[in-house]
């Protein structure tokens, strides 16, 4: 079976787990404990992420044995993320836990510690404290590593239940544990340890004395909010505190995606992932601070409608609503009417440092004009205007991208082709639309009118020059393409029934097509700089080597779909992982 799409899940565990360690507290509670009862309620309340499993020690398993995590081992990527602030940050912790409880939080640690039915939940991000309860029959419990060194520690008693502390003066982390029945907790704070050993004393009714001090995770609104909103529960499931966990520092420095300001919509997520064979499903649930409906011009019909055009053969192919003509105008101007001038996004971080030998600049900037103002693209001039005109005239409600590639013939260089399909709110005027596409690209192509006529093609019309720019018309719905084969593939399936729910966003990736084709394009991408200077240690190259080593760690996984439907006060995404073998 294939593991690798829970990783980065699962990772947030083993580094919690494993290598966090800041006061880590190991406490067992009597067998009594309902069996049947969720992990939850055994949780105190205050946590900022709730991770549960059911069965961890499988998943653990399943990654240990997995050829994923050898090639990832050796790849460039886990080269790179060696380095990273990340992880000299989480090593620094696993070296603070090993100095306070006498033992290296390694893989041989881990697997001691991970049971079947498990939580997880992080209460400080930063300090990385957390409690772990996980059930582990109570003669694995007694011979892991840790508790062979309970002479070590002090005894403490919580809830009826005794258990062990043992700090470290000078990092000022401590470890506590102890091990009775199938239950086997693990806390960074002796507080956390102390209140989920009540809640469990609670639960098996050896305590009747209810302390509202004591009260589950189930009684914060964004946990029981966000369960309640969830569907079935996976064989992983995370939910997360986004008010708490978005403005946090250490959110912000080390989130990949980097869309704060999205996340900032949302007060918390649950996501499940479902596990086969086949493929790995994540249901995801965003909670809305402000509940809302469909912006303006997000028709879910007509997304879905759309969807149903992708040919077969696309590597990637992106449908979404247009509340706004520039959200459908800009990816048409970029990837086909005036790819050449497309406008490189606004960088909202400073530079990295280059550590080179001192030279500034290079020889082809000899070249570069400076007492001549750049050109302006096209979309600054007059000429997108009847583009624009057009666009607003038939209320375009729902745009669809797709985009392929292909190598040429000398097999040097990749080839990247790109369509795009407009579901207007009334039937296209073929006229009027060529001719404003026309006058689009003009000031780009030419002073005299040639190669901006169109000729018919087949069922498309084409311009008659150098160019290559393809336009048709089926109804409602205008296509412009620079390949044959994808104008004509998205033609094909005009008249195909529409097999998908109405939907605000749906996107597909083709990995095992594409794999090979961007390999080939990142390598003459990142080409090596001959007059480099040598002698120092070269970092991986970031796309031919880095990036594209991970992809072909994830070489399993031959396609990738996400579609997303906002439901008043939440968003539904679903992501789904299908495997080639």
């Amino acid at each position: 079976m294939k593991k690798l799409l829970a990783f980065v899940t699962l990772l947030i565990a083993v580094a919690g787990i494993g290598l966090a360690g800041m006061r880590l507290g190991w406490a067992a509670y009597p067998a009594t404990a309902n069996a049947e009862q969720p992990l939850s309620h055994y949780v105190p309340g205050g946590a900022v992420l709730f991770l549960q499993a059911k069965d961890f020690s499988s998943l653990l398993a399943d990654w240990n044995r997995s050829p994923e995590k050898l090639a990832w081992q050796r790849s460039s990527n886990y080269e790179v993320f060696s380095r990273s602030r990340l992880l000299l940050r989480l090593r620094d912790a696993g070296k603070q836990f090993a100095s306070a409880a006498g033992l290296p939080p390694d893989m041989d640690f881990l697997n001691q510690v991970a049971g079947s039915q498990s939580a997880l939940a992080l209460y400080d991000i930063g300090k990385l404290q957390f409690l772990y309860i996980t059930r582990l029959p109570s003669a694995h419990s007694m011979h892991s590593q840790l508790w062979q060194t309970r002479s070590k520690f002090e005894s403490r008693s919580a809830g009826g239940t005794t258990f062990y502390l043992r700090r470290d003066h000078e990092s000022g982390r401590e470890v506590a544990f102890a091990t009775s029945g199938d239950y086997l907790l693990l806390a960074t704070r002796e507080d956390l340890m102390a209140d989920a050993l009540q809640l469990m004393a609670e639960n098996a009714g050896h305590d009747s004395n209810h302390d509202l001090e004591f009260r589950n995770i189930e009684a914060d609104p964004w946990w029981s909010q966000s369960a309640a909103a969830a569907g079935a529960t996976g064989d992983l499931r995370m939910i997360m505190n986004l008010e708490k966990i978005v403005p946090s520092p250490y959110f912000r420095s080390y989130w990949v995606q980097q869309n704060i300001t999205g996340m900032k919509e949302y007060s918390a997520a649950v996501s499940d992932l479902f596990r086969s064979k086949q493929e790995y499903r994540e249901e995801r649930v965003l909670l809305k601070k402000v509940a809302g409906g469909a912006s303006t011009g997000d028709q879910p019909e007509n997304i879905a409608d759309l969807v149903r055009l992708v040919p077969e053969g696309a590597g990637f192919y992106q449908a979404e609503g247009c509340p706004s003509i520039e959200l459908c105008l800009n990816p048409l101007e970029a990837h086909l009417l005036a790819p050449q001038l497309a406008t490189a996004p606004v960088r909202q971080f400073a530079p990295q440092a280059q550590l080179t030998s001192g030279e500034t600049g290079a020889s082809s900037d000899l070249e570069t004009r400076i007492d001549q103002k750049p050109a302006q693209g096209a979309s600054d001039s007059q000429s997108s205007s009847a583009l624009k005109t057009m666009l607003q005239k038939n209320q375009v409600s729902a745009i669809l991208q797709v985009r392929s590639t292909q190598p040429d013939r000398s097999g040097v260089f990749v080839k990247i082709h790109s369509a795009v399909a407009l579901a207007g709110g009334s039937d296209w005027n073929e006229v009027d639309a060529r001719r404003a596409l026309a006058e689009f690209v003009t000031p780009t192509l030419t002073v005299r009118q040639l190669g901006v006529g169109w000729k018919q093609v087949g069922g498309y019309y084409e311009l008659d020059g150098l160019r290559t720019l393809l336009a048709a018309v089926r109804g409602k719905y205008l296509v412009i393409s620079d390949d044959g084969g994808l104008i004509n593939g998205i033609l094909a399936n005009v008249n195909r029934k529409v097999d998908l729910e109405p939907a605000q966003f749906v996107a597909g990736f083709d990995h095992q097509r594409e794999r090979e084709n961007f390999a080939r394009l990142a390598t003459v991408v990142d080409r090596p700089d001959m007059n480099a200077a040598g002698g120092l240690e070269r970092q991986p190259r970031f796309f031919s080597e880095n990036i594209a080593s991970l992809s072909s760690t994830l070489a399993g996984i031959s396609s990738e779909k996400i579609v997303s439907r906002n439901v008043g006060d939440r968003v539904v995404q679903s992501v789904t992982y299908e495997w080639s073998h």
